[in-house]
């Protein structure tokens, strides 16, 4: 394909405080231009070059954001904390060079090609999105690079047959699979399902439609919508006069905000409001107010669940990292994008090389225990080993319902 000359990359390695006091609120130092060489006065034996690009721009800008944080917490943490990567005897510091992706897929994979072609990176992290991760994917794949993401969970990127691929997280058509069993446990018995006509919503409303009907609710209507609409007031006006005990929502977070402010501004209150991506980030609750009370949402990750590892210990110990490094609480796409870096750092330590097929031979052998849960490959490259929490809005304030053995309250249903 023909491409003009993109960008200039920031080159992000993280440094000590007392080598680059400017950067110390951050812990990172990110500069333009120029080559980190292959070791150096710092004492690191090479450089492991990763790339990523990345929405610091566009419709996917507010989780791009969360996305990075989570790739330079491990960054500043395998550098400062972990004394690089162990790469047989020598020991390596970890570069991520980015490129701003501005959430355009075309874009996106220009930028792979460049990450790849010119760059000369040894692996890849994911962008956010499935909208993102299918074409980013596909130009790594061709060029037969490895990229480990958290973020692009749409069924339909792991039947392709790619060897390069490998996500950490849960496929999008399991997303609602725990909240919908709960809420049938509860009596519900009813439900209608909305989605953007992504591949990521698609493959939710798919996985919703088949978890709903598995556990008796029936289904009164699926209705999808295009992409960058700027209203969803017919479509909620629609589903509103079926009277559903449930309203499931398939999208990125912008889909929440106009779910929940049409069926505010509409009065439409189902016993439950379902919605993937929106419930466990804080900002929906300044965004909407008390309109987001009761709606309920998948979450990766929490800070109160019982997970622990050796990279950052328990997952409120993570918490507390990165809340030192960006001042504001993780949610679970920055803790799914460290723990993507985490899984590469150890595949590369257990090949004990950069060697592209020795390092996706040990992506597929890991079975790690991390803050962010268990992390174990099959065959697709999707992690089997991981379940979907659940939390709700209740008077203000994202809680945990599930599992049982993180959750800080009950389930409010009916929540109207």
């Amino acid at each position: 394909m023909s491409r003009t000359r993109l960008p200039t990359p920031w080159r992000c390695i993280a440094r000590t405080a007392a080598a680059v006091a400017a950067a110390a609120l951050l812990a990172t130092a990110c500069t333009g231009g120029g080559d980190a060489g292959d070791g150096g006065s710092d004492g690191f034996d090479g450089t492991v070059r990763i790339g990523a690009a990345l929405s610091e721009t566009g419709r996917f800008a507010a989780e791009g954001k969360a996305v990075r944080q989570g790739y330079d917490t491990w960054l500043q943490w395998v550098n400062e904390e972990h004394g690089g990567i162990q790469v047989g005897d020598g020991r390596y510091r970890a570069e991520i060079i980015y490129y701003d992706d501005e959430s355009d897929p075309d874009r996106a994979a220009a930028l792979i090609e460049q990450l790849i072609d010119e760059d000369q990176v040894d692996f890849l992290l994911g962008p956010y999105s499935s909208t993102l991760t299918g074409p980013t994917s596909a130009a790594a794949e061709a060029r037969g690079v490895i990229m480990v993401e958290g973020n692009g969970a749409s069924d339909s990127l792991f039947e392709r047959g790619y060897r390069n691929l490998f996500y950490v997280g849960v496929v999008a058509s399991d997303y609602t699979r725990s909240s919908i069993e709960l809420l049938a446990e509860r009596g519900a018995s009813t439900a209608v399902v909305a989605h953007e006509d992504t591949p990521f919503a698609t493959s939710v409303a798919q996985g919703a439609q088949r978890h709903l009907e598995a556990n008796g609710v029936e289904v009164l209507a699926m209705k999808s919508y295009p992409v960058g609409v700027e209203s969803v007031d017919d479509l909620m006006t629609e589903l509103a006069a079926l009277e559903p005990d449930i309203f499931v929502g398939g999208g990125h977070y912008d889909d929440a905000v106009l779910f929940l402010r049409s069926a505010q501004e509409q009065g439409f209150r189902p016993d439950a409001m379902l919605i993937t991506v929106g419930p466990a980030n804080p900002q929906l609750i300044s965004d909407i107010g008390s309109g987001a009370d009761g709606v309920l949402g998948p979450t990766g990750w929490e800070s109160v669940m019982a997970y622990e590892g050796p990279s950052f210990g328990t997952a409120s110990a993570y918490a507390d990292t990165y809340q030192s490094l960006w001042d504001e609480p993780p949610i679970y796409q920055a803790a799914g994008a460290t723990t993507a870096a985490i899984a590469l750092h150890r595949a590369i330590e257990a090949a004990g090389s950069l060697d592209t097929d020795a390092v996706r031979a040990a992506l597929r052998d890991l079975d790690i225990d991390t803050f962010y849960g268990p992390v174990r490959f099959d065959e697709r490259g999707v992690n089997v080993a991981k379940p979907m929490g659940i939390v709700q809005v209740q008077d203000g304030r994202i809680v945990v319902v599930a599992p049982a053995d993180a959750a800080e309250g009950e389930l409010v249903y009916p929540a109207r």
